[in-house]
């Protein structure tokens, strides 16, 4: 009981760490871009190189995975019980994911949006109680259902997201997701997509 405490407090102190460091990495992109409108170079390929860098080079030294490829801070909670500190807001909807996946989502709906593809979401992280919903009205994918068991959902994690995508946007997914740590892992399911960061 002591060492559950223990270890739910380091998580609760890391989920807090890694908010910090998103937190500046954002003041410092806001802060780049700022600069790079009111220079010369703004609109360049080398401005827009320069804030993308910016964007990405904090995202490896947030966290750590464990063998199993499962985020440390996250693991001493338990799949579908991350608490809501330890999960960011995709853009303005309700949905939320770990915040590296949810930060590397928003790239990507923006960077797509700019292209002229529009990218919907319509589930992300899922509560236990919600999976084992899910896998009752559903049932379990090992059945023929489209729920995973409970407790071993990607969505526990807050590192997967199911996405409202047309055959334009499935296209373009399947062309770029990969560059922001994305993956069409369920074959029969070609809405779900899947965050796996690389290791810290």
């Amino acid at each position: 009981m002591g060492i559950e405490r223990i270890n739910s407090r380091i998580a609760d102190i890391q989920s807090r760490m890694i908010a910090l460091q998103t937190q500046q990495a954002g003041r410092n992109v806001q802060a780049q871009q700022s600069k790079s409108a009111s220079g010369a170079e703004s609109g360049t390929f080398a401005s827009a190189l320069e804030s993308a860098v910016a964007q990405t080079s904090t995202a490896g030294k947030s966290y750590t995975l464990n063998s199993k490829g499962i985020p440390t801070e996250l693991a001493a909670y338990g799949n579908g019980k991350i608490p809501a500190n330890a999960l960011e807001r995709v853009g303005t909807t309700r949905h939320k994911l770990w915040a590296p996946a949810a930060e590397s989502l928003n790239r990507m709906i923006n960077d797509a949006k700019r292209e002229g593809v529009t990218i919907g979401i319509t589930d992300s992280y899922r509560p236990y109680e919600e999976q084992v919903d899910l896998a009752r009205r559903k049932g379990l994918y090992s059945q023929g259902g489209l729920a995973a068991k409970p407790g071993t959902s990607e969505h526990g994690w807050g590192m997967a997201t199911d996405l409202d995508l047309n055959s334009k946007a499935q296209t373009w997914m399947r062309a770029n997701a990969e560059k922001y740590g994305f993956s069409e892992n369920v074959p029969r399911e070609p809405w779900h997509w899947e965050f796996k960061p690389p290791s810290a």
